[in-house]
């Protein structure tokens, strides 16, 4: 299908989400151990989005940005994916003027209005979508949401914001949503929300980090695979460190294009969260502009696809102030399907993709670059999967197979698969392709 670019992304912003104060302090603890000099702000600040803000409203893509009002939500519609007992002890928090809700996860004073003006701007742009007013919105929201579960808080997030837009496409006759969430971490909260559902298809690549608490009992990983009528419908890939941006695309088009080409959407939601870059506090992935153009154009090229060009993207992570805003810039040229970049990469050289190809003293034959092949058969009684690394006259330079004991799907090996090839190829030292 030929691609064709948008005229303009529409963008929900409401100056309130900036309230939301968490803090200064090591790291993200909000402690002061005495002995520092300079408390660092808690990554998740508004300093992160401001420059997200400043970049779409003053930076080369902003002819292309139609800019609109974001609200509160109501109580009514977060309990489309929240329970009333969790919704109440937000409030209470709230009302007794703020607690640490989780680890890293303060709910100070303005927090609560600012988490309802996030949930309410992002219901806003699908509506926007819904109603016909346009394809393509970006909801441009703090706190961040992914984290958040139906009972609980997690990992800086109280609502979960594409849970609850994906709720709203569903109710308003959506027969099929599919979620594709790129932060760095596993997007748990909007797993969890739609776990034993058949009609969203949640799909994260992120980071291979496993649990990290009681907030975050998930550890998204690829055996991780819905229940009852939605099993099979949750889809980890979870990534080695490094991954980077040639990895990250073999991924979207091996795993996540023939995924949704089985599930056939209606509505596409892209969760985004830059803290898979090369420079982030936060994550280890080394995705550069480029690797982010990448996924945006991807993700258009399916909506054009499936959905008749109807994309929501929702703003999660991302903790470097300025390469993030500059990734997300990235982002959204990848989705507008433009045909020379707006912005050039400030890092201009990040040596990532090419760190396979030497170590040890061992080189990539001078004939062409490896391909990393993998596959996956379900025999009785247990999955086998089988990599291989063939250089370009098709000889095979290393393999390697494995036999699982249970019952998974193809889909579900091959994503295995793909991370087994990855982490290969880092350990030998070889470039793939």
């Amino acid at each position: 299908m030929a691609k064709t670019p948008v005229e303009s992304i529409n963008v929900f912003w409401h100056d309130g989400m900036l309230t939301h104060n968490t803090g200064k302090g090591v790291f993200d603890s909000g402690m002061d151990p005495g002995f520092l000099d300079v408390l660092e702000n808690h990554p998740e600040n508004p300093d992160r989005v401001k420059n997200i803000l400043s970049i779409l409203k003053r930076g080369p893509i902003s002819p292309y940005v139609s800019w609109h009002p974001g609200r509160p939500a109501l109580f009514s519609e977060l309990l489309s994916f929240h329970t009333q007992e969790y919704i109440n002890e937000l409030v209470e928090a709230d009302k007794a003027g703020g607690k640490m809700v989780c680890a890293g996860t303060f709910l100070n004073p303005d927090s609560w209005d600012a988490s309802l003006l996030a949930a309410g701007t992002t219901l806003s742009a699908m509506k926007h979508i819904l109603d016909g007013h346009g394809k393509i919105a970006y909801a441009l929201v703090r706190p961040p949401g992914h984290h958040a579960q139906p009972t609980q808080a997690d990992g800086y997030c109280f609502l979960n914001n594409a849970g609850l837009a994906v709720q709203l496409a569903l109710n308003s006759g959506c027969g099929k949503v599919v979620v594709i969430d790129i932060d760095v971490h596993y997007g748990n909260g909007t797993a969890e929300g739609f776990y034993q559902s058949n009609k969203v298809l949640t799909i994260s690549l992120h980071m291979n980090h496993g649990s990290w608490g009681p907030s975050h009992p998930q550890n998204g990983s690829i055996d991780e695979l819905g229940e009852a009528e939605g099993f099979g419908y949750n889809l980890n890939i979870p990534l080695p460190n490094g991954t980077g941006d040639k990895g990250y695309m073999y991924a979207m088009t091996s795993l996540v294009v023939p995924a949704i080409q089985k599930f056939d959407p209606d509505m596409i939601v892209l969760v985004v969260g830059q803290d898979s870059s090369a420079f982030d506090p936060n994550g280890r992935q080394c995705l550069t502009m480029e690797g982010y153009r990448g996924i945006g154009r991807t993700v258009r090229d399916l909506a054009d696809r499936y959905t008749d060009g109807r994309l929501l993207i929702v703003q999660e992570g991302g903790y470097h102030i300025t390469y993030s805003a500059y990734c997300l810039h990235a982002t959204l040229e990848g989705v507008l399907n433009l045909p020379l970049p707006l912005l050039s990469d400030p890092i201009a050289y990040y040596p990532e993709d090419e760190a396979f190809a030497v170590k040890d003293g061992w080189r990539p034959p001078p004939s062409g670059s490896l391909k990393l092949n993998y596959d996956a058969a379900v025999p009785h009684g247990g999955t086998g999967i089988g990599v291989g690394i063939k250089d370009s006259e098709g000889k095979v330079v290393w393999a390697m197979s494995k036999f699982l004991q249970g019952c998974f799907s193809v889909e579900v090996c091959k994503a295995l698969a793909l991370r087994e090839g990855l982490c290969l190829a880092k350990m030998h030292g070889l470039s793939v392709s």
